[in-house]
């Protein structure tokens, strides 16, 4: 049984890989001065939540928690990827590979929003269960 399962996995794996490294190309499109303004609001969005080391949903609710990192990013990095011009992308992939090799980023400053959004909602359901039970 483990023997076919081993190639599903593989292809799991070359997947992660794959999008990891369109992460990192769209992070540097979003850097790109070949990049139009619009594009890199959104990509920066997107860049933003998928370097950050916490989720808007985290991964120990069932399913909604993986709900962000086999939908949400990919489809933000899909339709980040189409506003921004095909020569910018291309360079973008190529100095990402070049990149990957070497080290791996994190973006802290989004994981410091993202904890300041759970510890807002945390806040406004203690106000509102306070205010309910008066």
């Amino acid at each position: 049984m483990s023997s076919q399962l081993e190639p599903l996995i593989g292809k799991w794996k070359l997947s992660a890989r794959k999008l990891k490294a369109e992460t990192y190309a769209l992070y540097l499109a979003y850097k790109h001065p070949g990049t139009p303004w619009y594009a890199k609001i959104f990509a920066g969005v997107v860049i933003a939540y998928a370097f950050s080391p916490i989720d808007l949903i985290p991964d120990f609710i069932p399913v909604l928690g993986y709900l962000d990192d086999l939908i949400l990013v990919p489809l933000g990095i899909a339709l980040a990827l189409r506003m921004i011009p095909h020569a910018v992308i291309v360079d973008c992939r190529r100095q990402a590979q070049i990149d990957l090799s070497q080290a791996k980023p994190v973006n802290w400053i989004a994981a410091v929003v993202i904890v300041a959004l759970w510890i807002g909602f945390a806040a406004i359901c203690i106000r509102w269960l306070l205010d309910f039970l008066r």
